[in-house]
């Protein structure tokens, strides 16, 4: 499998950023809870062009995941715009799935895939899923990117139930400073950073290609520690 979630991360059910005064979240009565999702149209298109711009770059493929049968205003207007930045495209295949429906189509052939453009929540879900399939959580690359600003982060997150115990898998978090070097590499037109992307890249795949060089999650028995001592070795080589 070799594929990209492309999510977009400024709006859907994530009360810290849905409103531009308060969150999402309300709670009316000690017993009801209510949560507001936010959707609009120039995110919606602004994530489905990223994802059609990283396509053409890739195998020429967008797969935008929805549940507009049900949720027919919020994600009728997202798919929307993603059918829309899809004209734009003509030289890219897409196609469209339900979210559910996603969620077992990665269990039974990942490789069809090549991007997949999601509202937030969904991204979230099926970017976990997609990492397990891979092998590990600590496998996936992730960053947050716009036109002007990007941050790397281990797509699983800080990880606190094995913080300090030398166990968590550093390659999530390599990979995706690899990420960042080629976002700079594409934004600055810096082939040296490009290139060390290639080399962090290579040297991940080449370490977890070995049995010995692997870490706990994986079924090795290297350690944080001594699996970055490791990396960092062969990018050096």
């Amino acid at each position: 499998m070799d594929l990209v979630i492309v999510r977009e991360n400024t709006e859907g059910f994530y009360s810290d950023r849905n409103m531009h005064l308060g969150i999402g979240e309300f709670m009316p009565t000690p017993d009801v809870a209510l949560s507001v999702r936010k959707i609009t149209a120039h995110a919606s298109n602004r994530i489905a062009r990223s994802a059609f711009e990283l396509a053409r770059t890739r195998r020429r493929k967008v797969t935008a995941v929805h549940k507009a049968n049900v949720l027919k205003i919020t994600e009728g207007l997202f798919l929307g715009e993603v059918r829309k930045v899809a004209r734009d495209y003509p030289e890219v295949a897409w196609d469209e799935q339900l979210v559910d429906s996603m969620a077992a189509l990665l269990v039974r052939d990942a490789a069809r895939f090549d991007v997949v453009v999601t509202t937030n929540m969904y991204g979230d879900i099926l970017s976990d899923e997609a990492a397990e399939l891979a092998g590990s959580l600590g496998l996936a690359a992730s960053i947050n990117a716009s036109d002007a600003h990007c941050m790397a982060q281990a797509q699983h997150g800080s990880a606190p139930d094995i913080a300090g115990q030398d166990r968590a898998n550093p390659a999530s978090l390599a990979l995706s400073a690899a990420m960042l070097l080629g976002w700079l590499a594409r934004k600055h037109g810096r082939d040296e950073y490009a290139t060390a992307e290639r080399l962090i890249d290579a040297a991940i795949d080449e370490l977890i290609a070995a049995p010995a060089t692997r870490t706990p999650d994986l079924g090795g028995a290297l350690g944080t520690r001594a699996f970055t001592a490791a990396l960092c070795e062969r990018i050096g080589g």
